[in-house]
């Protein structure tokens, strides 16, 4: 089943928004704006856009992904999404 996990940082008002690892979809990701981060310190790179967490929330919900729970992490918004 398909899954993806969206989170972001401190203020939900500005972003930016991680919405997909080194694995993820190419052309969602072009689709949702985001670039590939590249970190020296994580061997792991994760994809990030400015777009705001409502703005990749209802991009996704025109691609058929839905929220299925949400969550927060000390400063950070998690949201899961499945896409039926």
């Amino acid at each position: 089943m398909p899954y993806m996990i969206i989170s972001t940082e401190m203020r939900m008002d500005t972003g930016p928004t991680c919405v997909g690892d080194y694995m993820s979809d190419p052309k969602l990701m072009a689709y949702l704006e985001a670039d590939l981060n590249q970190d020296p310190v994580r061997p792991k790179s994760c994809y990030c856009t400015k777009l705001l967490p409502r703005q990749v929330l209802n991009l996704l919900e025109v691609k058929g992904w839905k929220v299925v729970s949400s969550t927060g992490i000390g400063q950070t918004c998690v949201w899961t999404l499945h896409q039926a």
